[in-house]
């Protein structure tokens, strides 16, 4: 690299060599960019790649407080570049330092225009295979009947009297397959027969996994990890050698060395889900007891119910709550997590806090995975919200205009299961989401959603589409938030899934950065890519203006809403409709993607600086916590190669090196909250500031 340098910039490195200390050619290096700057006045994009420099010039020597680990971290990026430049470093320094700096010289003296390129875009979302393409639904079909029949064998072994999934002696192959074809239409089943070990994982994909794959799943099983994935959702991978692409689902439920080595010492990326009896969370919000409620906005705060809905139909490597299935908070023992007869109780002095909550207004039941819950307890819990709803409603009548609460007016049920496990999606529960959506505005609640999240158009299944047309057919709306995994950020890939969703009802929500620290290294893509493809391929989505108010109106009130959503987007020339935003999870803090990069580690990675999303309202606590700093998980360089393993052409990601900073995209109006017919008070409750 040394030499790529040297035959580039030759100046560079005689600066360096003239320079006796690092001060010395910062303030040389200094001189030279902004002349670089000035030779070109009025160039705009020249002059954005010299204040990305000066940046790190000005931040070199500084010690800043990374937000999510608490360390103090210095900031040397040009004095590391000046060693290397003049061979005197002293300490280990990743080449992918230099090869991030070769890059911001190299647009210092020949900035890009970057020009989307529609007809690409389209080419590279051709690329990517739906749930719902003949070529696929016939494997899974092929899938299906091989899984079958090793179902019929693990049924024959299991010495479960009390399960209603067995055979009787008589049966002949044949009526035991026709019987467990007709049980896997059950969600119970599958839940039942989850797999749950690494050789069981192997045998019913065919042995396909390598010894390295199988040593490290030995290795996360010894550990204390658990596995659980469903028949159905294997059905959707592939374990011949030809066929669809299906990397995106594999990174789901393969674990990675970095994940398999900290688990167990995993820390909290969400600070505020941190919660010490009597004291207020990283938020400053006082909780009731227990880890039922997790808060970090004034108007919204998660409720996670005692039930199945601890559970999940499956566990993410990704999971941003692999915090809570280390502690085994979340788990998958079914028995346990029965609701206990103190559940009533507990549920309704959850419901009293949010009753008597000020500021309050938006519930997001999740887990877990809300749907999780059987029926009659996800019946019960609908009901309390609904009955809480009413009596904070109630209560306002007495308070003056300015002193009013702030009334329920937003229902969510955060659940992974129509990727999962869509066959959940019965006639009962439709009929219980249907019961609560009639009466909902009775009480004041007029939005209600299911937050889902899809990862790959191949879990766009035809058992997931008859699901979600059920939902949508009670006048529920589902969003999809994407995790933006290494797999799921090759191009074009959001882009067909944004389509694909489309196409069935679903409107995207968030596109989240993978938070975490060094369990997530392997999923991990910077923020550098997801700004790259919301402005090259997201574009191809952008809502024109004018346009807003007709789409919002076609997502709430027509259906079927895929053949209406498609239709507008067939008018307005546009391949999906891109209503989510990009964004990182900050902790303690929330969502943003407003930053600057300040700074890069000896490993290459990008240090940045975060404002929070101004266009939401937070906790106080915002105010009181400075510049925001957050180190990526994982350097340009690396996240490239991990690309080109994955057979990827870097030539297609060129520009990602051009995107060091960020705006976070303003919020569609569907996603807002409704006016209140009156003045609400701005006092908060349940607030402690500490810091």
């Amino acid at each position: 690299m040394i030499k790529k340098i040297e035959q580039r910039f030759p100046l560079l490195v005689t600066l360096a060599n003239e320079s006796r200390t690092a001060v010395q050619f910062k303030e040389k290096l200094g001189c030279w960019v902004l002349s670089q700057s000035d030779a070109v006045s009025g160039n705009r994009l020249k002059e954005k790649v010299a204040e990305r420099i000066l940046l790190l010039i000005q931040y070199d020597g500084v010690s800043i407080n990374e937000l999510s680990t608490g360390e103090q971290l210095p900031v040397l990026t040009i004095t590391y570049l000046w060693q290397f430049l003049t061979h005197q470093l002293t300490e280990k320094v990743s080449i992918d330092l230099f090869i991030d700096l070769y890059h911001q010289f190299d647009l210092l003296e020949n900035p890009i225009t970057i020009e989307p390129d529609r007809n690409l875009v389209h080419k590279q979302m051709d690329r990517w295979p739906t749930g719902i393409d003949e070529e696929v639904v016939s494997t899974r079909l092929a899938n299906k009947d091989r899984i079958i029949k090793g179902l019929i064998k693990k049924i024959e072994r299991r010495h479960s009297p009390s399960s209603k999934y067995q055979f009787t002696d008589e049966m002949t192959f044949e009526e035991r397959y026709a019987q467990v074809n007709e049980w896997w239409n059950t969600s119970r089943f599958h839940l039942v027969m989850a797999i749950k070990s690494p050789t069981e994982l192997n045998y019913f994909l065919n042995n396909s996994l390598s010894g390295e794959t199988m040593n490290l799943l030995y290795r996360a099983k010894k550990k204390g990890m658990p596995f659980f994935i469903t028949p159905y959702y294997l059905s959707l991978l592939n374990p011949g050698k030809e066929g669809y692409n299906d990397e995106t689902i594999r990174s789901y439920i393969l674990y990675s060395n970095d994940l398999v080595d900290t688990y167990g010492d995993i820390k909290a990326w969400e600070k505020e889900d941190v919660v010490v009896a009597g004291q207020s969370n990283a938020a400053g919000w006082l909780l009731p007891e227990g880890h039922n409620i997790h808060r970090r906005y004034p108007e919204v705060a998660i409720l996670i119910p005692d039930s199945m809905g601890r559970a999940c139909g499956g566990l993410c490597a990704s999971c941003q709550r692999m915090y809570d299935f280390q502690s085994e908070r979340l788990n998958f023992d079914f028995e346990s997590l029965k609701p206990k007869e103190t559940w009533d109780k507990k549920l309704r002095r959850l419901m009293q806090y949010f009753e008597d909550d000020a500021q309050l207004r938006d519930i997001l039941i999740t887990g877990g995975d809300a749907l999780m819950s059987q029926n009659a307890t996800l019946r019960k819990i609908l009901d309390a919200v609904y009955k809480m709803a009413l009596r904070k409603r109630k209560a306002n009548e007495s308070r003056l205009q300015g002193e009013k609460y702030a009334e329920i007016q937003r229902v969510r049920l955060g659940s992974r299961l129509l990727a999962y496990l869509p066959l959940r999606i019965t006639d009962e529960l439709v009929e219980i989401l249907r019961e609560f959506k009639e009466k909902a505005l009775q009480a004041g609640i007029s939005q209600c959603y299911i937050q889902t999240h899809f990862q790959s158009p191949l879990e766009v299944t035809p058992e997931a589409r008859a699901a979600i047309e059920k939902i949508l057919n009670t006048g529920w709306i589902i969003t999809n938030q994407l995790v933006y995994n290494v797999t799921a950020s090759r191009r074009g890939h959001t882009a067909k899934l944004r389509q694909t969703l489309n196409s069935i009802g679903i409107v995207c929500y968030y596109t989240f950065s993978v938070k975490g620290f060094r369990e997530n290294y392997a999923v991990f893509t910077p923020n550098s890519r997801s700004l790259q493809e919301e402005k090259e391929e997201k574009i191809f989505g952008l809502i024109p203006k004018d346009k807003r108010e007709e789409l919002h109106s076609i997502i709430t009130n027509k259906r079927p809403l895929g053949k209406y959503l498609s239709r507008f987007l067939k008018e307005n020339k546009l391949f999906f409709a891109g209503t989510d935003r990009n964004v990182l999870n900050l902790p303690g803090i929330g969502k943003s993607m407003t930053f600057v990069t300040i700074g890069i580690t000896v490993e290459g990675k990008r240090i940045l600086r975060f404002d929070h999303d101004t266009s939401r309202l937070h906790s106080p606590v915002v105010n009181k916590m400075g510049k925001v700093y957050i180190v990526e998980n994982k350097s340009i360089a690396a996240y490239l190669r991990q690309l080109k393993e994955l057979g990827e052409d870097l030539n297609e990601y060129a520009t990602i090196w051009n995107y060091c900073e960020g705006i976070t995209e303003p919020c569609l109006s569907l996603y807002n909250y409704p006016g209140y017919p009156f003045r609400a008070t701005d006092k908060m409750t349940n607030l402690e500031l500490n810091c």
